[in-house]
């Protein structure tokens, strides 16, 4: 197992497991039968999904699973009561909170056949198997442009390539500085742990002025998250929700209108849906600035078919605080610019390759440093624009959701598909209860941002530059 996979692993704790779950929702039967001939067929086909994740005290390795037997991992699930949204949303809650058998390889696909609104697939996988952007290329193998498609071949002739805007705009693929970024990294763990507890000491290991290391420094010593209701000690459970979509091209007309990017709008609607729930809950947010931690994608799509973990991490200021939906949005402009000629993504895979080789008496405490420096995880994945099937099913919404990592408690989700993008939101319990009193506010910012902006002047265009200006005046 890959140090960076290792790491992952051995990452997981009562209060975050270390699972991608997904939902797919489909209109139209699917059949228990076609849909495990489908995995056998496209799934099956990645080698490591036959595989045990087990870590030893001399390290951690695949070993095959002899015992292996599909439907141990697919199973059919019945929804009690009205088996509607706020069923289906309970039961993948409780299944966000549930462990994978580490006994077994660490996935696991739920088929709820009595769901209102059709069939549901909801997916577990562990994330030593593969990043999220993998994982996703993944699951959209296993899927069809027809749905009498021919399921008896054993591999799919590419993959489907969608990236997001986000992996675009603030990383292009940094390879040439990642062996760079795991020597600095494997410095900073034979540091050891004096240096992860006094991160000023830091600071003197990069006299050399290496631009590698200086941003190593420099997130390391990025000061800890404010205190809010988003952070805070975290309980075992999980809860899950996700809103109604959005017509994808209301944003793109809007994110072109006010010359900005289809991710700024629907990330200045996020943090609006939070300054509005904070608010309602009482809570002073003035002046309030968060931080998520958002992945980058460190290797060409054409290779996600290798699995495993080949991504970073950038720290992303949300101005939660603000109450000027303009302003919001223009905020969040600028800190997406900021991060564009960063190395935070190289750096942070370093460190983590790095910790999977140092002890873990290191590595415990520097997730833990690093954690505090966030309160929120943040992915925006666009999905493919035309209709997708799956065991010869329509597939109708997806959603997903990475996991948190240390003490970070809230995970947010964004995803487009077939020409609409919902917002999606996994939250501790502890801190926010019921994650649908968020997310439902979400299409309502996005309205606030369109109204706000009929009352610009309209005797010229507005550039997102030209607001800032007229904004500040």
């Amino acid at each position: 197992m890959s140090k960076v996979d290792t790491t992952w692993l051995r990452m997981e704790s009562p209060t975050n497991l270390m699972m991608i779950t997904g939902v797919v929702q489909f209109t139209g039967a699917v059949s228990l039968q076609r849909l495990q001939d489908t995995l056998s067929a496209r799934f099956m086909q990645f080698p490591r999904f036959h595989c045990k994740a087990v870590d030893t005290a001399s390290g951690a390795h695949w070993e095959h699973d002899d015992d292996f037997y599909i439907q141990s991992h697919v199973r059919p699930i019945a929804l009690p009561g009205q088996a509607g949204r706020e069923e289906l949303q309970a039961y993948v809650s409780e299944l966000a909170s549930t462990a994978l058998d580490i006994a077994r390889p660490r996935w696991q696909f739920h088929l709820i056949e009595n769901y209102v609104d059709g069939p549901v697939l909801v997916v577990r996988i562990h994330h030593c198997y593969a990043d999220g952007i993998a994982l996703i290329q993944v699951l959209l193998s296993m899927t069809d442009d027809d749905p009498h498609a021919d399921l008896t071949t054993t591999e799919r002739s590419s993959f489907h390539r969608y990236e997001s805007g986000v992996f675009k705009r603030l990383m292009r693929p940094i390879r040439r500085d990642l062996d760079r970024a795991v020597q600095a990294g494997r410095k900073t763990v034979k540091m050891g742990i004096e240096m992860i507890k006094h991160p000023e000491k830091i600071q003197k290991a990069v006299y050399e002025g290496s631009d590698i290391l200086s941003e190593l420094a420099t997130a390391i010593t990025l000061s800890d998250d404010p205190k809010s209701r988003l952070k805070g000690s975290l309980g075992s459970r999980k809860r899950v929700a996700w809103c109604t979509p959005l017509p994808l091209e209301e944003v793109k007309n809007f994110a072109r209108a006010m010359g900005c990017k289809v991710n700024d709008v629907l990330i200045a609607a996020a943090a609006g849906a939070f300054n509005s729930y904070l608010k309602e809950q009482g809570d002073d947010i003035r002046s309030l600035e968060v931080r998520a931690t958002v992945p980058v994608n460190l290797r060409p799509l054409e290779h996600a078919k290798d699995l495993g973990n080949h991504f970073g991490l950038v720290f992303l200021s949300l101005p939660i605080g603000e109450d000027n939906p303009l302003k919001r949005l223009v905020k969040v402009k600028q800190n997406m610019n900021d991060l564009k000629s960063s190395k935070q993504a190289a750096v942070s895979y370093g460190l983590l390759a790095a910790l999977g080789m140092g002890p873990s008496m290191v590595q415990k405490p520097a997730l833990e440093l690093f954690s505090r420096k966030a309160s929120m995880v943040l992915t925006n994945v666009p999905g493919p624009s035309v209709p997708l099937y799956m065991a010869g099913a329509a597939i109708r919404e997806m959603m997903f959701w990475v996991p948190q990592n240390g003490g970070i408690g809230i995970g947010i989700s964004i995803l487009s598909y077939c020409g609409r993008v919902q917002l999606g939101l996994i939250a501790d319990a502890k801190l926010i209860p019921d994650p649908h009193d968020v997310i439902k506010r979400f299409g309502k910012e996005f309205d606030k941002m369109i109204l706000a902006a009929c009352f610009l002047p309209d005797n010229q265009p507005f550039g997102l530059d030209d607001l800032s200006d007229y904004l500040r005046s």
